[in-house]
């Protein structure tokens, strides 16, 4: 079973920067897309960034272009989330979420989650 943990979440001020990881294991991490999203209170669960299991493409939603960052080291199981210049209005709860298929191609089907980890942005 795979199994993702989120962490490096907490209270920033605006203009600040954090930098997410997450951690697989019990799986082929090498062989997995990966992505980030996130849920602000009352809304949806939004898109952020994804990176191909090999690393070598990488997708943003059009807020996280140029401020966000996704990487991963298949080393160390473990995929990114750079992000600067944070805005109150980032202020959510950030997902890790995993696509199993053995080297998928874009657009990915993410069916394995993380916790999450809450980032707060103060202004």
């Amino acid at each position: 079973q795979v199994h993702l943990l989120e962490s490096g979440g907490g209270l920033v001020q605006a203009g600040g920067s954090l930098r997410l990881s997450c951690a697989v294991s019990g799986g082929t991490f090498s062989s997995y897309a990966m992505g980030w999203y996130r849920q602000a209170p009352g809304k949806e669960r939004d898109f952020i960034a994804a990176i191909s299991w090999g690393g070598t493409q990488t997708y943003y939603a059009d807020f996280a272009k140029g401020r966000f960052t996704i990487s991963r080291d298949n080393a160390k199981n473990t995929v990114y989330l750079q992000m600067n210049a944070l805005k109150p209005d980032d202020t959510a709860v950030y997902y890790c979420a995993a696509d199993l298929r053995t080297t998928p191609v874009w657009p990915f089907s993410f069916d394995s989650w993380g916790q999450g980890t809450q980032v707060i942005v103060s202004s």
